[in-house]
């Protein structure tokens, strides 16, 4: 798109956008600035599997009322075509916009005739998975932008399964949309209007109840929480967590609990944490400094739409010194709990599935091996952890699957839900811990005791941002250098690469031998490296951020060992995203 071009779109949206007086604002602030008219009008927001994603504001690559009513009407437009009554349910979170993003949505399905079921105040994403279910709607909408930061909004899609909606519906929806005018061919009707007409319902607190109920099935040992005395501390980070998951632990007898007060209400503008997601510890921090007054068992962090959670708990040696888990570590230490009490307790599935996502640690495959639980590993994203179970379901085996978790904080155990679940893993995790506290064991000795039998496996993330127009250039640019059979590396900092795989290509190579086998899973943007002594490294883009994600996997005798040796590759691969 030339100047001349983006100029022409920012004079449309100048004479049409008038329903929201920020958008007005700042598409007044931006005249002349041809660098910010650049950004938000270089192209459209697409609709993927992700749904919808961007930095709240003016212009088609924002998020705003305008592009939420677009991409809400190639949805109807999809939804309408596979079934004439069909219905949608939908919820939102803290975010700036959420509610107001929410009712927009529901007032473009009800201009389409689609009846909407929709929360009252905000709720977890994992809520509005199992709302679908429960519901048996069509589709859903959670509008959210999970752990991205404070200017972020978005909306995440569901099918009539609860999960995430695949590539071939977010390309159908697509192209939908992609035929409309932002403008003038939006059917719309009125919130209030909708709701006299009952095109919009309001859904009744007994869903909630049913989900809570569901929540409380996956509990293997509830008697715990009552008789540990588990003393915890609680931070929402201003999001949809606060009440459901004060909720289950209460259920579950676990009453004293101590919520961060910077961090309980919900808030967008997230003020004490611009980066809500608990994978770091910069989002914890004042839930860190709580813990040296209240000293409590454990802290529990959940996200703002409330479906990733993390924790930290007190060193052995000190008690003012809480140490923060990964989401590997928790994952496995969780599969571990699970399978180990349930077949104690003879609750454990005949032929049990455990699923997870390629780039999470090996290790859970050691675990799998020792209970007996077959390990399927997927594509990033719960929309395929938990596909697994849909595939189960034809054939009457979704009882087969007993846990799904990935490396990004993510968990989930049952079927109820199509989505991971911070409700249900709080719960688990606060289980696991009084458990442990019961037979004398901390979580750092369960952890201790974990890597003594199967050995240390070190897992870790870097990030690279590429903010912009040209940071999606030089993203495809490093992609497409590593996965280029005449320049990707043969060794990383030493370290021989045994094997190739290309998931776009659907392929895998051994450089020794040289043979090529087929990647029987959909393709994608990533590659891996599998290196020697169990080490690997994989690269992709993230699907719902302007980044590339690198993950490290080593193993070693000790943690420092297996440290030392990721520090190596990391540095090595730092040099690939200058």
């Amino acid at each position: 798109m030339n100047k001349e071009e983006l100029n022409a779109n920012y004079k449309l949206w100048c004479e049409n956008a008038k329903t929201d007086p920020d958008l007005i604002k700042e598409l007044q602030e931006i005249k002349g600035d041809d660098e910010a008219i650049l950004d938000r009008f270089y192209r459209e927001l697409e609709f993927g599997t992700a749904g919808l994603r961007g930095v709240i504001g003016a212009g088609p690559n924002r998020m705003n009322y305008y592009t939420v009513r677009k991409a809400t009407q190639g949805l109807a437009g999809y939804v309408k075509a596979q079934n004439l009554n069909a219905s949608v349910a939908i919820a939102y979170d803290s975010r700036i916009k959420s509610d107001y993003f929410s009712r927009t949505a529901a007032e473009v399905l009800a201009g389409n005739g689609i009846k909407v079921h929709m929360y009252r105040e905000l709720m977890p994403t994992p809520m509005l998975s199992f709302a679908v279910r429960y519901l048996k709607c069509d589709a859903g909408i959670n509008v959210t932008a999970s752990h991205n930061p404070a200017k972020f909004n978005g909306y995440k899609a569901y099918g009539a399964d609860g999960c995430q909606i695949g590539e071939d519906v977010a390309d159908a929806v697509l192209a939908i949309s992609a035929k409309l005018d932002i403008f003038n061919d939006i059917k719309s009707l009125e919130f209030g209007k909708a709701l006299e007409q009952g095109l919009i319902q309001y859904i009744d607190d007994s869903v909630s109840e049913a989900y809570y109920d569901e929540v409380k099935k996956q509990a293997i040992h509830p008697e715990s929480g009552r008789e540990a005395g588990l003393k915890v501390v609680f931070t929402p980070l201003n999001g949809a967590g606060n009440k459901p998951v004060r909720r289950i632990l209460n259920d579950m007898g676990i009453t004293d609990i101590t919520v961060v007060p910077e961090q309980e209400m919900p808030d967008g503008n997230f003020p004490t944490c611009p980066y809500p997601n608990p994978e770091f510890r910069e989002a914890l921090e004042l839930g860190l400094e709580l813990c040296k007054k209240v000293k409590p068992d454990l802290l529990l962090a959940t996200d703002p739409d409330c479906d990733r959670v993390g924790i930290a708990v007190p060193d052995d040696a000190g008690e003012e010194n809480y140490v923060l888990f990964s989401g590997n570590e928790v994952g496995v230490m969780l599969l571990e709990y699970i399978a180990r009490e349930r077949i104690a307790t003879g609750t454990m599935p005949a032929k049990p599935i455990a699923v997870k996502s390629i780039v999470t640690t090996t290790l859970t495959e050691e675990v799998g091996r020792e209970y007996g639980v077959e390990i399927i590993a997927t594509l990033t994203g719960f929309k395929n952890i938990c596909g697994i179970v849909a595939e189960l379901e034809k054939t009457n085996e979704e009882a087969r699957f007993v846990y799904g978790f990935e490396e990004s904080y993510g968990y989930v155990s049952g079927t109820y839900v199509r989505d991971k679940d911070a409700v249900v893993a709080s719960m688990l995790i606060c289980e696991m811990a009084a458990f442990y506290r019961r037979e004398g064991i901390s979580l750092i000795q369960a952890r201790t005791n974990m890597y003594e039998k199967y050995g240390v496996f070190n897992n870790s993330v870097d990030n690279f941002a590429f903010e912009g127009a040209s940071g999606m250039k030089k993203m495809g640019k490093i992609m497409q250098g590593l996965r280029d059979c005449n320049s990707y590396p043969r060794e990383i900092a030493g370290i021989k690469v045994i094997a190739f795989s290309d998931f776009e290509a659907s392929e895998k190579l051994g450089l020794a031998s040289g043979t090529k086998t087929a990647i029987n899973l959909p393709k994608t943007n990533m590659v891996i490296f599998d290196l020697e002594d169990g080490a690997s490294v994989i690269v992709r883009p993230s699907g719902t951020e302007p980044k590339i994600k690198v993950y490290y996997t080593t193993v070693g005798k000790t943690q420092q060992e297996a440290e030392a040796i990721r520090q190596k590759l990391s540095g090595r691969m730092k040099g690939f995203f200058k």
